[in-house]
């Protein structure tokens, strides 16, 4: 087997994985900052713009499919160079893009490969090691994706306030170039996931089909009416035939996704939900409120009183480390939700808020970030067999990306055109963001007690062997259906 030189040495691969997920994450963070200027110097407008974004954030929501299907049949690592690759060609594009055309067409191809690399890369980190390595797996894919976002705001500030974009996209472009080097240097010729398996290119065309029109409809909101037809039919149409997607998947012989085992089984579902509702929560407390305060702050200022996020993130990166082998890895989410919702109430005290309101506020909805999405994706992976942890994430991510991305746009298109005014707007989307996040910790426990699941510490060591699920998972809603439970006993961990 050709390998490099750095190849199954831990702390190089996990480099390489932190390198490849950082460019387009950060970026998704800092880009409101400079987006004025950006507009500004390719002579084109705040629609194009969002067109831009929406496409970008369609191809990730898309990629997490297609990394899914390529790795069955493609070897996976030959695959992961290729990523790499066309992410370095991605990021150049946008960084000297010469016309807004090149520039979306740059970011498109980051957010494709990004959740290329995503699904290509993380699983096998978590999988391909000892036990002991899979605490810093978790806390680097926290701080990574949350991290990375977290300290967006800040970056793009940094960069605003000096009146130009394209220093900060050049360093993301190295950013990329040492992700392929790295991914050179780690290289295994690792085999296809599952060669025989049957292709599924409906699958990922209702994936395309749906993310793109979706993500359009939500980005034509910037310029257009609600109900305008341009807006309202791609928007729920789109979403749809991701629908369709699901339950395509749900109910195929040979589904590409692993969807009806997590849809059937409790404890995936929760997570699932949990998941979702904290990504859709979390769109009102961190863009909407530093909107109601652009007026009164400069770029780099109002960054810095979101840097208390990132905070948030390294704590509960920490936090996941420790418990993802004991029994409150159930109850991490939950105290996440709990953060976001006070989070959420402590921006809602004043719009726009002050500077300690909001560096409070902040580092509260940082911690509920770090500590729900995460956390979630692992107590549901955790309830299947290690073998479906790609499957796992893939679908995880196409569903946080819908429910994160789209519904920026959407709130920000109310908060906008409700009556009294933007600020008023901002505080009654805050309100909806806090039911949710209150939904968010309400309905999995809920989910939990009426399909009788236990909060058990997984069996970690079982799990990476491949021998089975970390933990049972009982069917949804078995106590309301009277299904007998099936659990095996499993030793319990450190609490």
């Amino acid at each position: 087997m050709r390998q490099g030189p750095l190849a199954g040495r831990y702390p190089a691969v996990a480099a390489m994985v932190l390198m490849a997920l950082l460019p387009y994450l950060a970026l998704s963070g800092a880009l409101e900052s400079v987006t004025p200027i950006i507009t500004e110097q390719l002579h084109t407008s705040a629609q194009t713009m969002s067109l831009g974004s929406g496409f970008a954030n369609a191809a990730y929501a898309v990629g997490t499919v297609l990394a899914v299907a390529l790795a069955q049949h493609y070897p996976q690592r030959r695959m992961l160079v290729i990523y790499a690759v066309i992410l370095l060609i991605g990021s150049i594009l946008a960084a000297a893009a010469p016309s807004v055309g090149v520039f979306i067409a740059g970011r498109i191809l980051q957010g494709l490969c990004t959740s290329l690399l995503l699904i290509a890369a993380v699983p096998p980190l978590a999988l391909g090691y000892p036990l002991s390595k899979l605490k810093t797996t978790a806390m680097i894919m926290n701080m990574v994706i949350f991290g990375a976002v977290a300290a967006g705001p800040a970056i793009g500030g940094l960069q605003a306030q000096a009146d130009a974009w394209r220093p900060l996209f050049w360093i993301v472009a190295g950013v990329a170039a040492t992700a392929l080097v790295l991914a050179i240097l780690t290289f295994e010729d690792a085999p296809p996931a599952d060669p025989e398996s049957p292709r599924d290119p409906l699958a990922l065309i209702l994936a395309t089909v749906g993310c793109v029109a979706a993500f359009f409809g939500a980005a034509q909101l910037t310029s257009h009416a609600f109900l305008d037809p341009i807006a309202i039919v791609p928007l729920i149409g789109g979403l749809a035939v991701i629908v369709l997607l699901v339950v395509y998947q749900a109910t195929a012989k040979n589904p590409l996704l692993t969807i009806r085992s997590m849809l059937t089984s409790t404890i995936p579902v929760a997570g699932i939900v949990l998941a979702l509702l904290a990504a859709a929560a979390s769109v009102s407390a961190t863009a909407l409120t530093a909107a109601a305060m652009t007026d009164e702050y400069g770029p780099l200022h109002l960054g810095l009183l979101y840097l208390p996020e990132l905070g948030g993130a390294v704590l509960t990166a920490f936090a996941l480390g420790h418990v993802i082998t004991r029994r409150s890895i159930h109850y991490l989410p939950l105290a996440g939700m709990v953060f976001l919702a006070a989070g959420i109430l402590v921006f809602r005290i004043e719009v726009p808020a002050g500077e300690a309101q909001t560096l409070i506020a902040s580092f509260l909805t940082g911690i509920g970030l770090g500590a729900t999405v995460a956390p979630a994706l692992f107590a549901a992976g955790f309830a299947l067999r290690a073998t479906n942890l790609q499957r796992v994430f893939a679908i995880v991510e196409l569903l946080r990306a819908v429910a994160a991305f789209m519904i920026a746009p959407v709130f920000a298109h109310f908060a906008t055109n409700v009556s009294g005014g933007f600020d008023r707007g901002v505080g009654l989307a805050l309100w909806i963001g806090f039911v949710l996040a209150v939904l968010g910790g309400v309905v999995p426990v809920l989910l939990y007690i009426f399909g009788g699941a236990r909060t058990e510490a997984p069996d970690v060591e079982r799990f990476l062997a491949g021998e089975d699920a970390a933990y049972y998972s009982p069917p949804l809603l078995a106590r309301l259906r009277n299904l007998p439970g099936r659990g095996r006993p499993l030793t319990q961990g450190a609490d």
